[in-house]
C-alpha cells in the first residue's frame, strides 16, 4: 500500500477511533483500519477526499445529499444483513487544512467476488452451477429488492463490491458495499466538478459491468433496471468463469452492452441453461430499460420460477438477511460515562450530533482541485466511483456503505467538537408497492367507451371515474405462484379440468390439457388457470391483496388519455401481445375447435394457447403493467351490470349479480376488438376455464 497521504496512521479521530493502516485508495476516497477504543472492536474508516474544489454552497448541497443518502442507506443496513452496516459520520482535517467528511463501517474480513473469481479461475476451479450461483448471490438479490423497493438504485453493482465473508466454497456470506455512492458522486458531477473522468467519461459506474443506458443518456434515467443489469452479468461471470462483457477499452465494453444482435447471455458465453433460463437472462440484459425486468425482485423471482423453484416470498424480499445482523456490544460498565458515545434507541453508536451546517461550519474554504488518476481493471479501464475495498493477501479488507446517525469533527493532531445540534429526523418514508407490483397514482379517466358498433354494447356510455392510489401485479398470477400458495394449504388446488356452461366431452379432450397446473414444472412461469373466482380471490388474500375493481383493471391499462390499447393508438402486432395469430389458428384448426380469422393473418406470435408471463414487454401499459390484454382472460370483484353515466370515485360495481367481470381477452381471441381495454365480458363465478386467470391488487 502507498504511503499515507492524510498521515492519519497513529492518530485518534473523533476521540475514540485509533487509526491503524491505510488498507485502501481510489480517486473519490481513502479505506482506513481502525480500532474502536472504547468497545476494542476494529472498525473502517472511508474518508471522501476534494470536497474542497467545490464552492462552499456547492459544498453545503453535497453534505445535505451525503447525510441524506445515509440516513436512509442506514436504515437499509438494519434491515439487511447483505448491506454493510454503517456507525457513524464526521468530518477530517487534511494536511493542506482542507476538511473532509468520513464513514464509519463495520469491519469485514473476507474478499470481494472479483478476488474469489480471479483466485477459483487461476486454481482451475470450474466455474458454479447454476443453482451454486444461485445460492451464492441470493442474498445480494434480496437486498437489492429491498433497496429498490424504496426506490433506491446502487448504481455501480459489481463483484468488487460484493464482499464475500467466510469459505466462498462453502455457503459463506455475502455484503453489498458502496450503496449510494455512486449517487452522490453524480450530484457532484452535475455541479461541473467532474470527480474522476476517463476518456470523457464520468466516473460513478464501472464500464465492465455497465447498463447501455449509463453509456447513453439517450436510453434513459438510470434506476433499479440498471443494477438488475449488472447483477445478470455478474450471475453470467460465475457461471462461465469470464466476464459478460468482453472489451479491451471503453469503447469496446460500450459496444458490448449496447449492441441489440448479441446479447450477455449464459448460451452466448457457452453456458448450457434451459430455455426458460435463457429467456429470463435475454430480458434482465436487453438494451431497452424499460424491455428488462424493473427491480431485482421481479428478475430474481423470474429466475426462481425458470429455474422450478418458488417465488421468493414478500416477507423474505422484506426481510433478506435481517436475523444475522450485527450491531457492536455495549459499552463496558467501568468505563467514565463521559468517555461512551451515546446509544441510539436502535443500538448503533452515535457520537455528538451534527447536521450538514455543522458539519460543514469546519469545512476548508480551499479550492484547490487535485488530479487523481484512473484506476485499471483486467477488464479494461476501470471508471469506478473510488476504490471499494481492497484485499491484503484474501483478508483484512475494509468495506463502506454510508453513514448512520452524528459524529464529531476531528483534525489530524487534536479532536475538536462544534456545538451539539439536534439531527432532524428522516422523513416517514413513501408508502411503496410490495415486489413485483406496480404503483398506480390514482387519477381521472374515462371508463368506458361510447363506440356505437354492436360489439361495444357493453361499455357503453363513457363515463368519469375518479381512483385513489393503490397497487397492482405487474404480471399475471403464475401457476408457479399458486402452486406454492395451495402447497401451503393457503389455496385450494388448481383444477386439472375445465368446468364451463356448455362443455362437452370433445372440449374436455381437447382444453383439459391445457390446465397448466398439470404440468407445474413445465408451465411454471405461464399464468395459472382453470380456477374459479373464489379461488382467486382466496390466492389474493392469502398474498395479502385482493381482486382488482374492474375500474382499477381499466384504467391500470389504459390510464387517463383514453388510449386505444393499452400501449397506445397503434394496431395490435404480434410482438404486443399473445392472442390468436397463425399459430393458434393452425393449433386450433388442427383439433377441429373453431375455423376463423386470425387475428394477425401474417404473423405468428410464438405461442399457440399461453405463454409465460412477461414475453410481450413491448404490449405493457401506460404504468408498466405487462400481459393485461391477450394470454388469459382476468377476474376481477365486480358482479357485472350495465354503466351508468353517473361520476363515480373508487368505484366497486353491484353488491350482488350473477356473472363476474373478466377483462383483457385470452391467447384464443380472434378480434381485435377483443383486446381493447375498454371491452367488458363476464363469466359464472364457478367458472374455471383454460382461457382465465387473474393478477391482485391492494390499496397503496
Amino acid at each position: 500500500m502507498t504511503a499515507d497521504p492524510l498521515n492519519l496512521v497513529g492518530t485518534t479521530l473523533a476521540d475514540k477511533y485509533a487509526v491503524e493502516r491505510l488498507v485502501g485508495e481510489g480517486g473519490f476516497a481513502l479505506v482506513y483500519r481502525a480500532t474502536h477504543t472504547i468497545w476494542k472492536r476494529p472498525v473502517a474508516l472511508k474518508v471522501f477526499r476534494h470536497l474542497g474544489r467545490y464552492p462552499l454552497e456547492r459544498q453545503k448541497e453535497l453534505i445535505e445529499s451525503f447525510v441524506r443518502e445515509g440516513s436512509v442507506l442506514a436504515e437499509l443496513s438494519e434491515r439487511s444483513a447483505a448491506i454493510v452496516q454503517a456507525r457513524d459520520i464526521g468530518t477530517l482535517a487534511a494536511p493542506d487544512g482542507a476538511h473532509m467528511p468520513y464513514m464509519v463501517l463495520e469491519w469485514l474480513d473476507g474478499t470481494t467476488l472479483d478476488h474469489v473469481l480471479e483466485t477459483e479461475s487461476a486454481a482451475g476451479r470450474a466455474p458454479r452451477s447454476l443453482e451454486e450461483a444461485r445460492a451464492l448471490l441470493e442474498p445480494v438479490a434480496e437486498a437489492l429488492a429491498l433497496a429498490h423497493r424504496r426506490g433506491i438504485a446502487h448504481r455501480d453493482v459489481k463483484p468488487a463490491n460484493l464482499f464475500v465473508l467466510g469459505d466462498p466454497a462453502d455457503r459463506p456470506t455475502v455484503k453489498i458495499l458502496d450503496f449510494g455512492i455512486a449517487k452522490v458522486v453524480t450530484e457532484a458531477e452535475r455541479s461541473g466538478g467532474g470527480f474522476n473522468k476517463t476518456q470523457g467519461v464520468f466516473s460513478n459506474f464501472t464500464p465492465a459491468y455497465g447498463a447501455p443506458e449509463q453509456y447513453s443518456k439517450q436510453l434513459g434515467a438510470t434506476g433499479p433496471w440498471t443494477d438488475v443489469f449488472a447483477l445478470a452479468l455478474i450471475l453470467v461471470e460465475v457461471l462461465s468463469g469470464a466476464a459478460a462483457l468482453v472489451g479491451d477499452d471503453l469503447a469496446q465494453l460500450g459496444f458490448a452492452s449496447t449492441d441489440p444482435n448479441r446479447r450477455p447471455t449464459p448460451r452466448t458465453r457457452g453456458v448450457a441453461v434451459s430455455d426458460a433460463v435463457e429467456a429470463v437472462f435475454a430480458r434482465a440484459l436487453a438494451v431497452e430499460p424499460g424491455s428488462r425486468y424493473a427491480d431485482a425482485a421481479d428478475f430474481w423471482n423470474a429466475l426462481r420460477v425458470a429455474m422450478e423453484l418458488a417465488p421468493l416470498s414478500a416477507a423474505a424480499l422484506d426481510a433478506g438477511a435481517r436475523s444475522s445482523v450485527r450491531s457492536l456490544p455495549a459499552a463496558p460498565a467501568a468505563r467514565a460515562i463521559h468517555a461512551a458515545p451515546t446509544l441510539k434507541s436502535d443500538g448503533l453508536p452515535m457520537a455528538n450530533t451534527i447536521t450538514p451546517d455543522s458539519l460543514l461550519s469546519s469545512v476548508s474554504s480551499s479550492r484547490e482541485a487535485r488530479s487523481q488518476p484512473a484506476d485499471k481493471r483486467r477488464v479494461g479501464v476501470f471508471v469506478a466511483i473510488g476504490l471499494a475495498v481492497v484485499a491484503l493477501g484474501g483478508v483484512g479488507a475494509a468495506a463502506q456503505s454510508l453513514l448512520r446517525g452524528g459524529a464529531t469533527v476531528a483534525s489530524t493532531g487534536s479532536t475538536s467538537s462544534p456545538p451539539p445540534s439536534a439531527v432532524p429526523p428522516p422523513p416517514a418514508p413513501k408508502p411503496s408497492c410490495p415486489a413485483g407490483m406496480i404503483e398506480i397514482p390514482g387519477g381521472k379517466f374515462f371508463m368506458g367507451s361510447d363506440e356505437k358498433a354492436e360489439w361495444a354494447e357493453r361499455e357503453r356510455p363513457a363515463h368519469k371515474v375518479q381512483l385513489a392510489p393503490y397497487c397492482i401485479d405487474r404480471f399475471e398470477v403464475t401457476t408457479a405462484q399458486y402452486k406454492a400458495c395451495s402447497d401451503k394449504g393457503d389455496c385450494k388446488r388448481a383444477s386439472t379440468e375445465n368446468d364451463f356452461e356448455g362443455i362437452t366431452d370433445k372440449l374436455h379432450k381437447t382444453f383439459d390439457p391445457l390446465c397448466n397446473i398439470r404440468d407445474p414444472a413445465a408451465m411454471a412461469s405461464h399464468p395459472i388457470n382453470c380456477v374459479d373466482w373464489q379461488m382467486a380471490v382466496d390466492y389474493c388474500q392469502a398474498a395479502g391483496k385482493r381482486l382488482p375493481t374492474e375500474a382499477e383493471w381499466e384504467f391500470a391499462t389504459r390510464g387517463s388519455d383514453g388510449r386505444t390499447y393499452p400501449w397506445g393508438d397503434e394496431v395490435p402486432t404480434a410482438g404486443h401481445l399473445n392472442a390468436c395469430g397463425k399459430e393458434c389458428l393452425a393449433w386450433s384448426r388442427k383439433r377441429g375447435i373453431f375455423d376463423q380469422e386470425a387475428m394477425y393473418p401474417k404473423e405468428d406470435d410464438g405461442f399457440p394457447t399461453t405463454a409465460p408471463v412477461g414475453s410481450f414487454p413491448k404490449g405493457k401499459s401506460v404504468f408498466g403493467v405487462e400481459d393485461v390484454v391477450g394470454n388469459v382472460w382476468e377476474w376481477t370483484s365486480d358482479w357485472y351490470a350495465p354503466y351508468s353515466t353517473a361520476v363515480e370515485t373508487d368505484p366497486k360495481g353491484p353488491s350482488t349479480g350473477k356473472e363476474r367481470v373478466i377483462r383483457g381477452g385470452a391467447w384464443n381471441g380472434s378480434q381485435p376488438t377483443w383486446v381493447r381495454p375498454t371491452f367488458r365480458y363476464s363469466d359464472v363465478p364457478t367458472s374455471k376455464s383454460y382461457g382465465i386467470g387473474f393478477r391482485c391488487a391492494k390499496p397503496l
